[in-house]
């Protein structure tokens, strides 16, 4: 605690870190692990400690005396002695209660703390579940209820460690090539590795579940093929389209020896079952109308599978979730960039799939080459004056498509391409009459939810190959689109405040180019309306990985 450190720590369980401090990098990198951004304006970032991420950073081991010295360490001020309670109780509760196994049907949930079995048995979301008393530390309950117990004891704020351990799986050998059919040398990562060994856990009954999160273009596909490896066993991979489906099979196929009739596609268009099976997320939430039943759930049972991986784990469909919680038995690997969910249930992926158990700041791997440097502006547009009176007079919702629908964002896009020239551009947006526009101006490809897969996939190997330069694409491109060579990403409309959404569309950028030179990231809002306003928050998950947004208005830009 000195006059000149940068944090300034609240009873509230908020954290103010200044910007303008030489120790404000290295104090951001500290708190990440154990503390959420909340907001970023220019000169203070505000940060919150909840139970989540207090239980997540216990479960990477980082103990209770870590943070509370972390907390000291940078404080300007005496830690309130509040806070520091709370943090040394969350931390306390989670392992209080085990899940371990019993017998083929039932399972014990345990703990040194009898009187807390006994709160159990009376509180309303639990003794539906577990009602049998064995003894005074522990109850049972059938194995069905394995992930509606841990889902339930979460959001009463007594998180379990699920130590009742996982089945095998019918067994799938197979080798990692480190020369691909590419001709090209392949070997996994440290980092790579590291959250391999973080998942598995020597084998151990705490490994086996969780997610890994790393930068987009950092290769979290290369760490599911490393899990797969590792465990040798059949899978279910689940991801976000198609598309983000065949390029898994490509890696599959080009950095493994395993045999093409090994691999199956589960989709609209094909129906195979095989040892390593790919589906998206769309396919498996698919149901004729809103009263039927979930028709292709039953892929979950087809195969004795030993591992599902959950793609782009932070846009599980409820319905998804509601089925992994019957999932338990079989281990789970989730792969992303950030877990943030607009819907706030990250503590359903903490719960049902696992807990954080590996992350790398997106700057550490920026300043060792992984991925690309990458510069970031937020460009303030103009609002013509008939257009602020239609705004004026909207209601909310309107407003911010309005003000998303700029006209004049077009003109902005155009000179920004004309600023780019020669390099590979993705125009971004969310709304599909604002994209059939700028590209029918710009006579260039179009691609939305409407557009085959197999035009999909036509226009982005060409956009690869370097034939084409330029692509407009809807919100289908945020997730698992694999364009190296794309440097250039402008943004003109976007999905509300959506934090993950703006992490994965720098995304789309951060592969390293082949010359070393920086992706440079547009985001284009219409000057004082709601959509500046949810830019700001927006930009938080980014802010918190040491991203800063450059702000230009149209003057600045000389257009």
């Amino acid at each position: 605690m000195t006059s000149n450190n940068p944090l300034i720590v609240q009873s509230d369980m908020t954290l103010l870190l200044e910007v303008d401090n030489p120790l404000f990098e290295e104090a951001r990198d500290a708190l990440a692990s154990f503390a959420e951004i909340i907001k970023s304006p220019e000169h203070i970032h505000t940060y919150r400690v909840t139970p989540l991420s207090l239980w997540n950073a216990a479960s990477a081991r980082v103990d209770q005396e870590t943070i509370i010295n972390t907390l000291h360490k940078y404080s300007r001020f005496e830690v309130p002695d509040n806070l520091l309670v709370e943090i040394r109780e969350q931390i306390s509760r989670y392992g209080l209660l085990r899940i371990e196994p019993f017998d083929n049907e039932t399972l014990m949930l345990t703990s040194e703390d009898p009187t807390l079995l006994t709160q159990l048995l009376h509180t309303e979301t639990i003794k539906d579940l577990a009602t049998i008393r064995k003894d005074e530390r522990s109850l049972l309950f059938p194995t069905i209820n394995r992930g509606l117990i841990k889902q339930a004891l979460v959001k009463i704020g007594y998180p379990a460690i699920d130590l009742a351990g996982y089945r095998t799986g019918d067994t799938l050998e197979f080798t990692l090539s480190s020369a691909t059919k590419k001709g090209e040398v392949f070997n996994l990562r440290d980092y790579q590795v590291n959250a391999i060994e973080a998942f598995y856990r020597g084998g151990s009954i705490y490994g086996g579940n969780g997610v890994i999160v790393l930068p987009c273009g950092a290769g979290k596909t290369m760490v599911g093929l490393g899990v797969m490896h590792k465990l040798k066993t059949q899978t279910l991979i689940l991801t976000t389209s198609i598309v983000a489906t065949r390029q898994w099979r490509d890696e599959l196929l080009d950095k493994t020896d395993l045999p093409e009739d090994a691999l199956g596609e589960y989709s609209g268009e094909i129906k195979q079952i095989r040892p390593i099976t790919l589906a998206s997320y769309q396919i498996l939430t698919h149901r004729k109308s809103k009263g039927e039943d979930f028709s292709h759930f039953y892929l979950f049972n087809q195969r004795n599978w030993g591992l599902i991986i959950y793609d782009e784990v932070h846009l599980l469909p409820a319905q998804v979730f509601r089925f992994t919680a019957s999932l338990q038995a079989v281990r789970r690997l989730g792969l992303t960039a950030t877990l943030v969910r607009e819907d706030g249930r990250e503590d359903d992926v903490f719960s049902l799939i696992g807990p954080k158990c590996f992350d790398v700041p997106w700057k550490e791997l920026e300043k060792r080459g992984w991925i690309a440097q990458a510069e970031c502006y937020e460009i303030r547009v103009k609002i013509d004056s008939s257009l602020r009176l239609e705004y004026a007079s909207a209601e909310n919702r309107q407003r911010f498509r309005i003000a998303s629908e700029n006209p004049r964002k077009h003109r902005i896009a155009k000179h920004l391409i004309e600023r780019h020239k020669g390099e590979s551009i993705l125009v971004i947006g969310q709304y599909l009459r604002q994209l059939e526009g700028i590209a029918a101006e710009l006579n260039a490809p179009l691609i939305t939810g409407k557009t085959p897969v197999h035009e999909r996939e036509r226009i982005y190997s060409e956009f690869r190959e370097g034939r084409i330069g330029l692509i407009i694409v809807s919100s289908v491109a945020n997730f698992a689109l694999d364009l190296p060579e794309a440097s250039v990403a402008i943004q003109i409309s976007g999905r509300f405040g959506s934090r993950q959404e703006e992490a994965q569309r720098l995304g789309r950028i951060l592969r390293p180019k082949m010359d070393g030179r920086s992706a440079m990231f547009y985001s284009l809002v219409t000057h004082s309306t709601e959509e500046q306003d949810f830019a700001l928050h927006r930009q938080l998950f980014l802010t918190e990985q040491g991203y800063s947004y450059t702000i230009l208005t149209e003057d600045r830009l000389s257009v």
